[in-house]
C-alpha cells in the first residue's frame, strides 16, 4: 500500500513550522480569500486593522467608544490548484528534493490551509503518463472538483505525484490556464504551483484573463544550481535530454556565479511581472523553503487585494 501523502505533509509541517506559521495553520490566521456572508453576529470593540466600513455608528454613539459589526461567515470558497505536471517538474529544485517533492507539499499546506477554513480544494493538472489511473474530460486536463475531506486531499496530491514523470510531456501550463479560463465558471482561487520558466506574453495574458474571473496566486518552483558544492559526486543528467552535466562544467565557480545570477534576475521579472498584474508571487528553493513561502505567498495577495 502506498504512503499516504497527506499524512507526510502534515508530518513535515510540524516540523519545520515557525510560531507564526503554526499560528496561520492552526486557523488563527484570516481566511486567503476576503468576503463574508451578511449575517449580522455582534459587535466588538475596534482594533487597529479592522475594516472602517464594519463601523457601527449608532452603536458607537451610544457606547462612547467605536464598534465594529462581527458576522458569519456561511460561504465556502473554492480554491483550485493549477499544476503544471510537465516532466521538467522531475528534476531537482535543491541537492534534497524534486520540484514534484515541492509541488506536493505545497499543494498540501495550501489544502490545510483552506480546508481548516472550511473551504474546498480542486485540482487541475495536465494528463499523466499513459497507463495512469486519472480523471479526464474532452480537453485531456485531469479535473477533480473541490472537496475537502481527507481522502480528497489524498487523491489530489497522489494525482499531482504520479503525473510528474521524467519520461512524461513537456509543460502544458498554457493549455491549463486557457482550459481554466473557459471552463471554471464559478468565482475561484486559483493557485498555480509551476516550473520556473520566463514568463511569455501568452502567459501573462492569459493569468491577466484570469485574474479578471478570479482570484490568482502564483508559485514557481526554482531549479538547483547545477555547480552546488552539495551535488558534488553525485551523476546529474538533463531531463528530457538525459545528457549527463559533465564534471569540469559543475566545477566551475565563474559559472556558479553566473547561473545564481541568471535565476535570480529570472526569479525577479517574474514576480515584477506578475505584480503589474495585482497577483502575487513567490519562488520556492526547496521542501524547507514551502511553509515560510506559502505564508508570504498569502500575506503579499492580502496586500494585493487591499
Amino acid at each position: 500500500m502506498a504512503t499516504s501523502l497527506l499524512r507526510k505533509v502534515k508530518a513535515k509541517t510540524a516540523v519545520r513550522a515557525h510560531r507564526k506559521v503554526r499560528s496561520v495553520l492552526d486557523g488563527e490566521h484570516g481566511s486567503i480569500h476576503k468576503g463574508r456572508s451578511m449575517d449580522f453576529d455582534d459587535l466588538r470593540e475596534y482594533v487597529l486593522g479592522d475594516d472602517v466600513k464594519d463601523l457601527d455608528w449608532k452603536a458607537t454613539a451610544r457606547s462612547g467608544r467605536p464598534l465594529v459589526k462581527r458576522f458569519v461567515a456561511t460561504r465556502q470558497h473554492a480554491i483550485t490548484l493549477v499544476v503544471d505536471t510537465g516532466r521538467s517538474m522531475s528534476a531537482l529544485a535543491d541537492a534534497t528534493s524534486t520540484k514534484r517533492d515541492v509541488a506536493v507539499f505545497a499543494a498540501g499546506v495550501v489544502a490545510q490551509l483552506a480546508t481548516r477554513h472550511g473551504d474546498l480544494v480542486g485540482l487541475l493538472a495536465a494528463p499523466a503518463p499513459p497507463g495512469t489511473a486519472m480523471v479526464r474530460n474532452v480537453a485531456r486536463a485531469q479535473y477533480i472538483p473541490p472537496g475537502s475531506r481527507d481522502v480528497h486531499i489524498e487523491r489530489i496530491l497522489r494525482t499531482i505525484h504520479d503525473a510528474i514523470d521524467p519520461a512524461g510531456l513537456p509543460s502544458q501550463l498554457d493549455g491549463l490556464l486557457d482550459y481554466a479560463g473557459q471552463n471554471l465558471r464559478r468565482q475561484m482561487i486559483l493557485v498555480v504551483i509551476a516550473d520556473d520558466s520566463d514568463l511569455t506574453d501568452r502567459r501573462r495574458d492569459l493569468l491577466r484573463r484570469l485574474d479578471a474571473q478570479h482570484e490568482v496566486l502564483y508559485c514557481c518552483i526554482g531549479d538547483v544550481t547545477m555547480t552546488d558544492p552539495e551535488l558534488s559526486g553525485r551523476d546529474l543528467h538533463v531531463v528530457g535530454v538525459g545528457a549527463q552535466v559533465p564534471a569540469f562544467f559543475r566545477q566551475s565557480v565563474m559559472l556558479h556565479d553566473d547561473l545564481v545570477a541568471t535565476m535570480r534576475r529570472r526569479s525577479e521579472a517574474t514576480t515584477t511581472a506578475l505584480g503589474k498584474l495585482g497577483i502575487a508571487a513567490v519562488r520556492l528553493t526547496g521542501e524547507p523553503s514551502v511553509v515560510p513561502g506559502v505564508v508570504e505567498l498569502l500575506e503579499r495577495h492580502r496586500r494585493t487585494r487591499r
